[in-house]
């Protein structure tokens, strides 16, 4: 990507950008931590999944990249991945799920235009108000960071996504605050 900024390395990486602005960049990453990996109602496949699908909505080469690799690391089928993105209606995934993701396509869309019948929509799918405001944190967090990524330049060309099984089981191990070194 382009160089936005004289001070990061040409073709950065995520970690490049945190390093060089690190004023809240510790704090960002538990934050992070925290709406990705706490106790919720949803899986941590899931928020990947959602983190992924809305990365993919906003076409962040970047963290569709990074996220697509957790999600199969955390037992989602990247073929899947692929089918949301092309027509999330026709996708082979189980309604419940699929309403979460509709919800944050919707919040990454149209968020003004979010309406009780939407949260409704979760509900009769069984959710909580819990699992639906873990969904709602996944997706802000993932439209903040496409921004940041975008925004910085980050470029997608740091990004492996043929991954072998070796890799996976450090990735379900990684937690987001190792970005920066101690």
């Amino acid at each position: 990507m382009t160089d936005l900024f004289s001070s990061v390395p040409e073709n950065a990486s995520l970690q490049d950008v945190l390093i060089t602005f690190p004023h809240a960049s510790n704090e960002l990453l538990k934050f992070i931590e925290k709406v990705m990996r706490s106790e919720s109602p949803l899986s941590v496949g899931e928020r990947e999944l959602i983190a992924t699908y809305v990365s993919a909505l906003n076409s962040c080469e970047f963290c569709y990249g990074a996220h697509l690799n957790f999600c199969v690391a955390f037992g989602i089928d990247s073929d899947l991945i692929k089918q949301l993105t092309e027509d999330l209606g026709s996708a082979s995934i189980e309604p419940k799920l699929k309403s979460l993701l509709a919800y944050a396509r919707k919040l990454t869309l149209n968020p003004s235009k979010m309406l009780k019948v939407d949260a409704e929509e979760v509900y009769r799918h069984g959710w909580d108000e819990r699992a639906l405001f873990d969904t709602v944190q996944v997706c802000a967090l993932f439209n903040m960071m496409n921004r940041i990524v975008d925004g910085t330049g980050v470029s997608a060309d740091t990004i492996n996504t043929n991954l072998t099984a070796q890799h996976l089981e450090p990735l379900r191990k990684m937690s987001y605050s190792d970005l920066i070194p101690k």
